[in-house]
This record gives structure tokens, C-alpha cells and sequence, in this order.
């Protein structure tokens, strides 16, 4: 009894050491996937352009449970970057397309249809936003991860959200108004001659309403091209 006795007090320290020991290991398997999270938001994340790199199977054991924070800016990203794809572009592509007079009606089917999805793709981008606002503010963050995940998602989420505000409401009137244009030369059918780059009516009050269609152009393209700058800074 007593040789058991003995065992059991030499026993128990031994598993409260195993025990420390084990603890302590999780703790420091943690760290690590921290600190390596940490690295890949400074020294990728921050410095890539507009499109987030794809975690490897290794990076994503490397970062552990963090990488449902990196999903967020990731998801963010992917649906910004489909909005300029599906939405932005191809108005900048049909704006570059109009050189001559005659290209206002050779356009104006893209740029109807690049108008009537930009009123979508705003909403899915405020639902984005809001999702992965939520998403954040959800998420616990020691005082050494969250400065740097913060500055991460200014970059990524924040900054080109706040810029694409002005940019979808630009491109969507510029559109409406070049459409306008393609239509009104269309409407005229023969009446209208297209010389040297330019373009004749037979009667003044058909001139006067294509000047006042154009009139406004010069200023719509120069608040969307600014709006557009501005938007690709922000998400580079």
C-alpha cells in the first residue's frame, strides 16, 4: 500500500507537467499560425494589385483557423473584381469604340446593356460590403493581429468600396446619355449624312437636338474617367 502510495504522489506531477507542457504547445501552435498570417498580410496581401492571391493547401495550414479571416477579404475581392469585369469594362471598352459619330450607334446596344446591369451590381456590391463588415466585426483579433488585418482591410474592402460610390452612378449616367445619342441618330435614318468624321442634318432643329444630346458628354466622361481613376488606385 505504501509502494502505491508512493507512485501516485511521484505520479501526479508528472501529469500536471505533461499537461503544461501540452497546453503550452497549443498556445505556441497558435502563435505561429498567427505570426505567419501576419507575414502573408504585410508582405502579400498589402502589396498585391487589384486581385488577392489564392491560398495554397500549405498556406492554409500555416495560418490555421485565420484563414476564415482571410476569407473575407478574399470574398470581398472576388466580387469587386466581378463588378468591374461584368460591369465597368465593357463601358470603357464601347467608350474607347466611339471615334466617329457613326460609332454612337454601333455602341449603343453594349452600352444599353452595360447600364441596365450596373443598378445590379451596385446592389450586390452594398450587400457585399455589408456582409463582410459583419463578417469583421465578428471576429476576435489579439492587439498584435488587428492593426495589421485592419490596414489589410482598408486596402482590400474599405477604401474601394468608398470609391466605387461615386464611380457606378457616373458610369450610369454617362451610358444613359450615349445611348440617348445612338438612338437620336438612328431615329433619322437617311436624313443623316456622315462626312469626314462628322455628321449633317437637313434641318437646324435636328442639329440643335443632337447638339444639346452631346452637349453634356464632355463633362459626363470627365467625371466618369475620374471616377474610374480613382477606383483602380484604390484597388491596386
Amino acid at each position: 500500500m505504501a509502494t502505491g502510495k508512493s507512485c501516485s504522489r511521484w505520479f501526479a506531477p508528472i501529469a500536471a507537467l505533461l499537461m503544461v507542457v501540452s497546453l503550452s504547445g497549443c498556445f505556441d501552435k497558435e502563435g505561429d499560425q498567427r505570426k505567419a498570417f501576419i507575414d502573408f498580410l504585410q508582405n502579400s496581401v498589402m502589396r498585391s494589385g487589384e486581385r488577392l492571391p489564392t491560398l495554397t493547401a500549405d498556406q492554409k495550414k500555416q495560418f490555421g483557423p485565420f484563414v476564415s479571416d482571410y476569407a473575407i477579404l478574399y470574398g470581398y475581392s472576388q466580387q469587386l473584381n466581378q463588378a468591374m469585369d461584368a460591369g465597368i469594362r465593357p463601358v470603357v471598352e464601347s467608350v474607347n469604340g466611339i471615334r466617329v459619330p457613326q460609332d454612337y450607334m454601333t455602341q449603343r446596344d453594349a452600352l444599353r446593356q452595360a447600364n441596365g446591369s450596373l443598378n445590379v451590381l451596385s446592389q450586390q456590391l452594398q450587400s457585399a460590403k455589408m456582409q463582410a463588415d459583419n463578417a469583421r466585426s465578428g471576429l476576435k483579433q489579439n492587439e498584435e493581429l488587428k492593426p495589421v488585418y485592419d490596414k489589410a482591410y482598408d486596402k482590400v474592402v474599405t477604401a474601394p468600396a468608398n470609391a466605387m460610390q461615386p464611380l457606378i452612378p457616373a458610369a450610369q449616367t454617362f451610358t444613359q446619355q450615349l445611348v440617348q445619342v445612338g438612338d437620336f441618330i438612328a431615329q433619322q435614318g437617311t436624313q443623316v449624312g456622315f462626312v469626314a468624321n462628322g455628321i449633317q442634318f437637313p434641318t437646324s432643329e435636328q442639329a440643335s437636338q443632337y447638339n444639346m444630346l452631346i452637349g453634356p458628354l464632355a463633362e459626363q466622361h470627365r467625371a466618369f474617367t475620374q471616377a474610374y481613376t480613382t477606383a483602380t488606385n484604390a484597388m491596386q
